[in-house]
């Protein structure tokens, strides 16, 4: 996970939101909403930073606050994300990110900038991700499945691999690193992008010690 800057809401959320009975099931151009967030997130889900594109079938539009509870904030856009399909259709067990977190509530937003989630978690060199803090902790497991196996091995084998190229004789310089994974250059950023970000700026805080 990675902090997102929320921009303007799009034109077309905006517009409808100022019609009478206005909410979520009868907004019509949720293509547009999700070209939007697809774009702001730089084309990795909020949650565990596989690939999504803005259609139906290649993401899902996530309320941090659920709709159930939070009805007021169904047509908010700070309250909207974009969510990978996260094992729609398989069991709980494993379900992760959007789907599996359902109508629970989060006790963190990945879109608050005074206190950014990747200050707030770690990821180990076996892939797995954790938190200090015990009820995040608890978040990224029971709510989110972030360390569904399946995850817990694409973010190993992105952080491998990155390694491996440095071991072949790739010159090395963080700081020239960074920004290809952590937002500097425009586009796409690489899937589970912030575990390498985590590992580069360890990288950084040891040299500088």
């Amino acid at each position: 996970m990675r902090t997102i800057q929320k921009g303007p809401a799009p034109a077309s959320l905006t517009q409808h939101r100022q019609q009478p009975h206005a909410d979520y099931g009868n907004y019509t151009d949720k293509d547009d909403l999700r070209q939007t967030l697809v774009a702001e997130q730089r084309g990795l889900c909020c949650y565990c930073q596989s690939r999504i594109r803005a259609t139906s079938e290649g993401m899902k539009v996530e309320h941090w606050q659920c709709q159930a509870d939070h009805p007021g904030r169904q047509l908010d856009f700070d309250n909207l994300l974009g969510a990978c399909r996260g094992g729609h259709g398989r069991p709980e067990r494993e379900q992760h990110c959007d789907t599996r977190k359902g109508n629970n509530a989060l006790c963190f937003s990945v879109c608050d900038p005074a206190h950014p989630i990747e200050r707030q978690i770690r990821f180990l060199g076996d892939g797995t991700i954790k938190a200090d803090d015990v009820d995040i902790d608890e978040a990224l497991n029971a709510v989110l499945n972030l360390n569904l196996s399946r995850l817990v091995s694409n973010r190993k084998a992105v952080l491998a691999a990155f390694q491996q190229r440095l071991q072949n004789g790739r010159r090395f310089d963080p700081a020239r690193e960074l920004p290809k994974w952590d937002g500097g250059e425009s586009g796409e950023l690489p899937e589970f992008a912030q575990v390498v970000v985590y590992w580069l700026r360890k990288k950084q805080e040891r040299a500088a010690v």
